[in-house]
């Protein structure tokens, strides 16, 4: 892909001067209300040295592939794709490659959410089960308390997976609202209220109202024929001893429901939990046992299914450090809070947005998010409010979060305590 040309010496003076005036993520952490941005000169796009090596650190740690974008003063600047999308057929990637985003799937989902809390279609505030109490919840008191923030917060109590879905009630194992837990269970489970809400399947309401409006027009939570032609396939750790390509997870369990779809007509893109449910027994016949146990497995998964380009993940960070400029996009009070500290829960070095984690630094405040699939996908999103930059990493590697370490430091100069603990 051919990148973005940064600014000129002189328009860089001009946009760092209006950076230093810049407002911090509000409420975030007082105790930093004066901090300023970001003081290096330089943007967040990699230096050329390090570019020249990455080449070769992508070898030493197995990593075949990597997407990088970076957000200036609000708008995508830069993008570059390398490596290839397998390591077995070498298939070169290309500016439309899709990265499996895993666990970044979930700051993008909360917006989502907002969206739908600023237009008056869900209370962030009232229990989930007002709106919807799926079959598979625990008869217990906790879960009636569990609301939307609660999930946008990781504060429900609930585990991140259970380790038996399909025999397995979910319950808080704390009171609601208490501490951090992280959970994709209670992501997905915001999902499927959405869906009642809405009456669309995720994808069409992502589609519909975050998409389509910010031209992410390579991004999906579900799956294709087009789209498994253009994703990445993921790849073992260095220190993983096993040889050949390991299980696809997602890719594997897509393709058996991919069958069904084209049986049905319906594609996968249309459906919501009660389609999953009616094709589990169909899809569990064409799989190994193990593989599909319940129709989470087979449905677009807020917490984890999304795929973009990186350049499309950095149009949406762009969203996040930038004051809204349409009327779709959640308002300017909702975007503070989704950057801002959401619970205070003693000894905790780092503080819980509405989908991002939020970390103090010597030079401010920073929002940020990892993802990891099935150990063979790692990426990494960063965002500087005050300086309205962001970058995003996405790897096919299961030493990727090694390699995304070093893209951050050498392109931001931040060393983040989430690296290391």
């Amino acid at each position: 892909m051919t990148p973005y040309t940064a600014p000129s010496s002189p328009q860089r003076r001009r946009w760092l001067a209006t950076l230093a005036s810049a407002p911090l993520i509000a409420g975030a952490w007082p105790h930093l209300a004066t901090a300023a941005a970001c003081d290096d000169e330089a943007n967040w796009i990699p230096p050329d040295a390090f570019l020249a090596d990455l080449p070769r650190l992508m070898q030493a740690l197995r990593v075949p592939a990597i997407g990088m974008a970076v957000v200036e003063r609000g708008e995508v600047v830069w993008a570059r794709n390398l490596g290839v999308t397998n390591a077995e057929t070498r298939a070169p990637v290309a500016g439309d490659t899709l990265f499996e985003d895993a666990s970044l799937s979930k700051p993008v989902f909360a917006y989502l959410v907002l969206q739908l809390a600023d237009q008056g279609v869900i209370d962030l505030d009232a229990p989930l089960v007002h709106y919807r109490r799926m079959d598979y919840l625990a008869d217990h008191p906790w879960v009636d308390l569990v609301t939307a923030r609660d999930v946008l917060r990781h504060s429900t109590g609930m585990p991140n997976w259970r380790k038996d879905p399909a025999h397995e009630k979910l319950a808080p194992a704390v009171k609601p609202g208490t501490r951090i837990d992280y959970s994709g269970e209670a992501i997905f489970w915001l999902q499927l209220v959405v869906e009642k809400l809405t009456g669309e399947s995720l994808d069409d309401s992502m589609q519909r109202l975050l998409f389509g409006p910010a031209g992410m027009r390579d991004s999906s939570y579900t799956w294709s024929k087009e789209i498994a032609a253009r994703s990445v396939y993921g790849h073992r750790a260095v220190e993983d001893e096993e040889s050949g390509m390991p299980p696809q997870m997602l890719r594997d369990t897509w393709n058996a429901a991919q069958t069904v779809a084209d049986r049905w007509g319906k594609p996968l893109s249309a459906w919501r939990y009660e389609d999953a449910e009616r094709a589990l027994p169909d899809v569990q016949a064409i799989t190994p046992k193990g593989l599909v146990n319940w129709p989470g497995d087979i449905l677009a998964n807020a917490a984890a299914s999304l795929r973009t380009t990186p350049t499309d993940y950095a149009r949406f960070m762009a969203l996040m450090v930038r004051a809204p400029r349409a009327p779709w996009q959640i308002g300017e009070a909702t975007r503070r809070a989704m950057l801002s500290k959401q619970i205070d829960v003693p000894g905790r070095w780092t503080g819980k947005g509405l989908g991002w984690n939020l970390e103090s630094t010597p030079r401010g405040p920073v929002f940020y998010h990892s993802g990891s699939n099935g150990g063979i996908f790692k990426n990494f999103a960063l965002g500087d409010l005050a300086g309205e930059r962001a970058l995003v990493a996405l790897t096919n590697g299961g030493s990727g979060n090694v390699l995304y370490r070093r893209v951050v430091r050498a392109a931001t100069g931040h060393d983040l305590l989430a690296f290391d603990l």
